[in-house]
């Protein structure tokens, strides 16, 4: 064989330091195939599989490469097996249809596998390297960690430009690929072969930390990735990340416990950095010696369970009464594992006592000081536990009657939940919360619902019952449409449903978010994944459009229907089949009119083995059949002048509301 050959077998020249000739892209796909994260004595692979759409800038290097690396072995070296990873040294390879789709599914993954495992995505230069950056973002804003291998322009030059290339007249080293630096936690552009050992090791080292971890880049110039190199074995030897769970300093913990032990009114806030810790029981058990009442962001939802004594819903702008009227009058407000957005602090106005404080026990610094709080820098597991065996034997429990308030104000709310539930004569057309109403009915802690954008999110964070701690997934820190479909996919693989009926995952998406992004639609039929869809159909932006009438837009370019003769979209809905749509890409379709089909259509769908898809039309919601409106504020600003009605009502309400707003320092 020749010596450039893949396969060729270890170089001897120098006994002392072995080598591997590999091209950069061979080497790259079997040092991921050999790196794994431990935490709590449980190890797994840390880059699982690679999805990847090929095109010129990655089919010749990357895309050679993964032929290799998913036959067995690859150019590292044999397969084999590993204890508690089925695909030893082998390098599964994921088809999609979009780059944002990919980067989501990733995402998916890897919350589903609590940060603990990710996928990498490899794509081609040009649009397929810009198409990385939405998804970038998500992963990075939610923490989350999936590798990102996008093909590069030519490191030698030899055509300049090649297809796709930017040119940028002041900056010769500027590809489309620097787009993702702002939305990634490390970026490397591997020019020669050899920089590939330093960037893929800080690669590892970023997505397996807790803290940092989020979209990771290596840019891949063409060129580069097909140069063959003499790689040291050591490269290639199994590696162990070590996931951290960091003890809190003694000086902050006896802050916190001095805190907690002076506050009358505490309020947890639960984030979602409870799940990725795998804190919910230490949260549990925490609760129960102090009986402090825990809110939950959309990210912490389930971090306890709905008929904990202790949980009181979501808190903030799509809170709970009893979440929001605890908020306005907590005297300390203990934040964990929660990066306090503004939908979580209703942008300043929530927390409204005079003398309120905060205590963040987050893994971060740069969170767990937001708000001037006391910070308490751990992991949420660790931090909890040292908080609990702090405050053991010193007496410390909130007032009897402070509890049977909030147990009361959560018995309140439970009825109102019943209300929007509630639905009418079996054949009538439900409203969005009758449909969630339903799906409440026929699920169990097994099944896993999905949701990023639209007004979902708000319904289901006020009123849905979260059976698990990993029933609820709602991305909301950047709230992107099209996330549903694709995240679900990542569920799926990480629930290891692939080609079996496993745990029901249900996509739920508005028209609006269905038409942003359905092709993964086609990757759910090929990987014969059971994914539940669940199509609402209400033939606009509903969620912007209530948005648009409160401040005083007037719904306008929210609806998805005809022009009417003043040009506007008030004429009769666009006939889009979506139903059709999602049939015609290989899903079995359900089509539900009354209460009584979507009863049975959900019931069945849950039972499928295959893909599936329950398509309804929502009737609007009145006043008694729609959600709780909003028990908290958000901030978005106003036209400060404004010659229609409708602003001008809309700015003397904001100038009310954004009154009350307050800096904590």
């Amino acid at each position: 064989m020749s010596p450039t050959s893949p396969a060729s077998p270890t170089s001897t020249a120098n006994p002392h330091c072995p080598t591997r000739r590999l091209t950069t892209a061979q080497a790259l796909v079997a040092f991921l195939a050999r790196q794994y994260t431990e935490r709590d004595g449980r190890r797994q692979r840390l880059i699982s599989a690679t999805w990847g759409i090929f095109g010129h800038g990655n089919v010749a290097g990357i895309g050679q490469a993964l032929v290799e690396a998913a036959a067995g072995g690859g150019p590292g070296g044999p397969g084999g097996t590993t204890p508690g990873n089925g695909t030893g040294h082998r390098m599964p390879y994921l088809q999609g249809r979009n780059e944002q789709a990919m980067v989501h599914a990733a995402v998916g993954y890897a919350r589903q596998s609590g940060r603990l495992s990710a996928h990498a995505v490899t794509t081609s230069i040009g649009p397929g390297a810009t198409n990385l950056v939405t998804g970038a973002a998500l992963a990075t804003i939610n923490r989350l960690p999936v590798l990102l291998l996008p093909g590069d322009t030519f490191a030698t030059r030899p055509a300049d430009p090649v297809l796709q290339q930017l040119e940028v007249p002041y900056a010769g080293d500027v590809s489309v690929n620097d787009c993702l630096r702002p939305v990634s936690r490390y970026f490397d552009r591997i020019t020669r072969p050899e920089a590939l050992i330093p960037a893929a090791l800080q690669a590892m080292r970023v997505l397996a930390d807790p803290a940092e971890t989020g979209a990771v880049t290596l840019a891949l110039p063409q060129d580069v990735q097909a140069e063959a190199y003499d790689w040291p074995e050591e490269f290639f030897a199994e590696r162990d990340w070590h996931i951290r769970r960091p003890a809190p300093d003694t000086y902050e913990l006896e802050a916190a416990v001095r805190a907690i032990r002076s506050a009358r009114r505490p309020l947890i806030v639960a984030g979602g950095g409870v799940r990725h810790s795998a804190a919910e029981e230490t949260l549990a058990a925490f609760t129960a010696a102090t009986r402090i009442p825990v809110a939950s962001t959309q990210a912490g939802k389930g971090a306890l369970r709905h008929d904990h004594p202790a949980d009181v819903g979501g808190i903030g702008h799509t809170g709970t009464a009893a979440a929001d009227e605890l908020a306005r009058t907590a005297d300390l407000v203990i934040g964990i594992g929660t990066r306090f957005s503004d939908f979580t602090t209703a942008s300043g106005t929530l927390f409204a006592d005079p003398a309120v404080r905060f205590l963040h026990l987050n893994i971060t610094g740069f969170d767990a000081h937001k708000l001037g709080a006391l910070p308490l820098v751990a992991d949420a597991r660790a931090g909890l536990e040292a908080l609990t065996a702090a405050l053991a034997g010193r007496g410390y429990r909130v007032d009897p009657a402070y509890e049977t308030e909030y147990t009361g104000a959560k018995e309140a709310w439970e009825e109102r939940v019943e209300a929007s539930f509630a639905t009418p004569a079996p054949a009538a057309r439900p409203t969005q919360t009758q449909v969630l109403g339903l799906l409440d009915t026929l699920v169990t802690e097994d099944d896993i619902l999905i949701n990023a954008a639209g007004s979902l999110p708000g319904d289901l964070h006020k009123l849905w019952r979260a059976r698990s701690r990993d029933q609820y997934h709602v991305e909301y820190g950047y709230s992107c449409m099209g996330y549903e479909i694709p995240a679900a996919i990542g569920v799926l693989l990480a629930t290891g449903s692939q080609g079996r009926a496993g745990r029901p995952v249900w996509a739920l998406v508005g028209d609006g978010t269905y038409l942003m992004n359905p092709t993964e639609i086609v990757t759910a039929v090929q990987e014969n994944l059971p994914l539940k869809l669940l199509i609402l159909q209400n033939h606009g932006y509903a969620s912007i459009g209530g948005l648009s009438e409160a401040v005083g837009a007037e719904r306008f370019g929210t609806a998805y229907r005809h022009r009417d003769a003043d040009g506007g979209f008030t004429g009769p809905p666009l006939p889009v089949d979506l139903a059709a749509n999602a049939a015609s890409l290989g899903l079995r379709v359900l089509r539900a009119t009354t209460v009584d089909d979507l009863r049975k259509a959900l019931s069945e769908a849950r039972d499928a083995e295959g893909p599936t898809c329950v398509y309804v039309e929502t009737e609007t919601p009145d006043t008694v059949s729609g959600p709780p409106p909003a028990q908290a504020w958000w901030d978005v600003p106003v036209a400060e002048t404004a010659s229609r009605p409708a602003a001008v009502k809309a700015r003397e309400e904001y100038d009310r509301q954004v009154a009350a707003r307050r800096r904590h320092l």
